[in-house]
């Protein structure tokens, strides 16, 4: 409204321009996804609620414990001792490079 642009919607035939009229139209637009707004948060609340009261664990996963590495332990350190790169180890098993090197260090 402040540049002078008009909004015309076509299936509904509403014209949102300068004048009282789309004004109102806008506020009504405004409230109204206002409260779809807090009724998504409020049923995301009562959801993360119920799954935490069922006791699952919400968020990321805890500890990472290499399993990826770990099948493959003896070829890991096999190529690691034959001077492979820890980039070239991470791409033969799917993994990062950073996670071989914790894998290594460990």
């Amino acid at each position: 409204m402040n540049r002078e642009c008009q909004v015309w919607t076509i299936k509904e035939n509403y014209k949102l321009g300068a004048d009282i009229q789309s004004k109102v139209l806008a506020f009504a637009f405004s409230l109204s996804a206002e409260i779809e707004r807090n009724l998504i948060s409020q049923r995301t609340k009562e959801s993360l609620c119920r799954v935490k009261a069922e006791g699952r664990h919400l968020g990321r996963p805890f500890g990472f414990k290499y399993q990826k590495l770990e099948k493959h332990a003896e070829q890991v350190y096999q190529m690691h001792d034959n001077f492979a790169t820890k980039a070239k180890i991470a791409r033969t098993f799917g993994v990062s490079w950073i996670t071989v090197h914790r894998f290594l260090q460990r």
